[in-house]
């Protein structure tokens, strides 16, 4: 599913359709929020919630420019030779990046795309027994991760937002919205992070201590000390770098807490990112119990 930052009505109309056809089957049917005043996101509310979960349903990629050249959306990956999908007025499209030598990059393409066009990385899905690997892991599976929570959730928010990966921009409104209609002022941020030296893949989901944004070290406390009673397996994270919408929130005029946890992925915003399963599944039981702890 094709959802750049600022392009991800396609995705929303994917999750409406998930939504609509599963959520009789969940434990509390949410009620749902979205369209005007939401634009492309999607709020849903279980029961008498006090914590929120923020899992943002956009990619980073491409907009086309003048004759065929590609401007950046978010940070992805460019090198010589990878594919791009994508779509215009006059049909489907599918071309190769070429670099030149001044660093200016174009799509190698027998036509001039309509300017204004996205372009996102075409998707090759791998799966071993312990792994899966495609691109836009981040954030598809923080979008799994939460719909598997929303499940057994009894009491809670789950809110997909857009425009991570280009800055922010909707978290503000839906944090307005749940502080003054819900009185939630606590979240937890479904994400995916990075492997690094500190950070191993099928060691557990990462909880971040911080990034470029730092979260309340009374919340995360709570949430650190929850994990170790959970017995699921996690790691702390300490980066210098990196944001979230939990980045979105702590610039907000909302007095939200918020910590991101997430699973570890290599080959960060290329078309080959890969996650240990693992790790996706302590992912996935971690937000369950802090859902119910918090």
């Amino acid at each position: 599913m094709r959802a750049t930052s600022g392009d991800e009505g396609a995705m929303t109309r994917f999750l409406l359709d998930y939504i609509n056809e599963h959520s009789s089957e969940w434990t509390t049917k949410p009620k749902v929020y979205h369209g005007a005043g939401f634009q492309d996101c999607l709020v849903l509310v279980f029961g008498k919630p006090t914590t929120a979960i923020f899992a943002h349903i956009d990619s980073i990629g491409f907009t086309v420019g003048y004759n065929n050249q590609l401007i950046r959306i978010g940070g992805p990956k460019v090198a010589h030779g990878i594919d791009l999908v994508g779509s215009d007025s006059k049909g489907e499209i599918q071309g190769s990046i070429i670099v030149e030598n001044d660093g200016l990059v174009f799509l190698d393409f027998h036509r001039n795309i309509d300017r204004g066009t996205t372009l996102s990385f075409k998707p090759e899905f791998r799966e071993t027994s312990k792994s899966v690997q495609c691109c836009y892991m981040d954030n598809r599976l923080g979008v799994y991760s939460a719909l598997e929570v929303a499940k057994s959730l009894e009491n809670g928010i789950i809110a997909f937002s857009c425009f991570e990966e280009h800055g922010g921009g909707t978290v503000g409104f839906i944090s307005d919205f749940i502080t003054k209609k819900y009185n939630v002022f606590q979240a937890l941020i479904s994400d995916i992070t990075w492997v690094t030296e500190g950070v191993k893949p099928g060691k557990g989901v990462a909880i971040s201590m911080r990034d470029s944004g730092i979260p309340r070290k009374t919340y995360l406390n709570r949430i650190i000390e929850l994990a170790k009673k959970s017995n699921i397996d996690f790691q702390l994270e300490v980066e210098s770098a990196g944001g979230s919408d939990g980045t979105e929130i702590q610039k907000s005029p909302f007095p939200i807490d918020w910590c991101f946890i997430g699973a570890p992925e290599k080959h960060v915003h290329s078309p080959d990112e890969w996650v240990n399963k693992a790790d996706i599944k302590s992912m996935i039981d971690l937000y369950s119990y802090l859902m119910k702890h918090l």
